[in-house]
């Protein structure tokens, strides 16, 4: 059976077919003529050359048949695709008149659906302008009244900043005055100081130039046993005669104090 099969396969052979009365026919010569041969002689006791004959021609039948079958196969598949073919075009022209159809509906309707919209959005486009345009004289309204508001605000800011700029210019003139009355008290007291300091300096050369005389006259009139010389009587010189030391006056003094006085405001 395996064998059956792969000789079919060999000769082209892809399946059972409905037997036509052809073929019926051939394949009952076909078995009339071996049983003449059986009944003539026994198929095994044929020679080898003999038996290839006979296969060569059984094979030679078999694949005229086999041909005649794929002859007819083809023509009925041939048969088969121009009429697939035929249907196809015939369902492509259908679906096209049909999708040609509805594009035109679906285009009727887009048109009305467009105009709807258009006429929707003109609609919304003169409301929103006119909103708009409210929305802007409303500002504008505001605008103006913040304006002359700040504008107000800034003359009220601008008076109130002039009045206090003249008191601080007054009290900054007040300020100055009052540091150049200081500055110049602070330098009188401070020249009568230095007067001071220079007769301070002046009575003590002269007290150290006199302890300087005495120390002198002290070691002059000692001994070197510290015991006193003695050359008579002791002239002392009388300070009576001498002019007495001019003491500071009285005004460096007040100054002085009306610079304490003055630091302490």
């Amino acid at each position: 059976m395996s064998e059956k099969k792969s000789f079919l396969n060999w000769v082209g052979f892809t399946g059972e077919e409905q037997a036509t009365p052809g073929s019926v026919d051939r394949i009952r010569e076909l078995e009339q003529q071996l049983a003449d041969l059986r009944s003539r002689r026994d198929i095994t006791s044929l020679s080898k050359e003999e038996f290839e004959i006979l296969a060569t021609e059984t094979a030679m039948s078999m694949i005229k048949s086999a041909q005649l079958r794929e002859a007819r196969a083809q023509a009925a598949s041939d048969r088969l695709v121009n009429e697939t073919s035929r249907a196809a075009k015939d369902a492509l022209e259908a679906a096209q008149n049909k999708a040609a159809a509805m594009l035109t509906g679906a285009e009727a309707r887009g048109r009305k659906y467009i105009q709807a919209a258009e006429s929707e959005a003109d609609e919304m486009i003169a409301n929103a302008e006119d909103a708009a345009e409210r929305a802007m004289e409303d500002k504008k309204r505001e605008v103006t009244a913040l304006a002359l508001a700040a504008r107000r605000e800034g003359e009220r800011i601008i008076s109130g900043a002039t009045a206090e700029v003249s008191n601080y210019r007054q009290w900054l003139s007040g300020v100055i005055s009052e540091a150049e009355r200081l500055y110049r008290i602070q330098t009188q007291s401070l020249d009568a100081a230095e007067g001071a300091i220079h007769q301070s300096r002046t009575r003590l050369e002269v007290a150290f130039n006199r302890l300087a005389q005495l120390q002198k006259s002290v070691l002059d009139n000692l001994n070197p046993d510290d015991t006193i010389i003695n050359r008579g009587p002791i002239r002392v010189e009388s300070q009576r005669t001498k002019a007495a030391l001019n003491a500071p006056k009285g005004k460096s003094t007040k100054k002085v104090a009306k610079k304490s006085s003055a630091k302490r405001k």
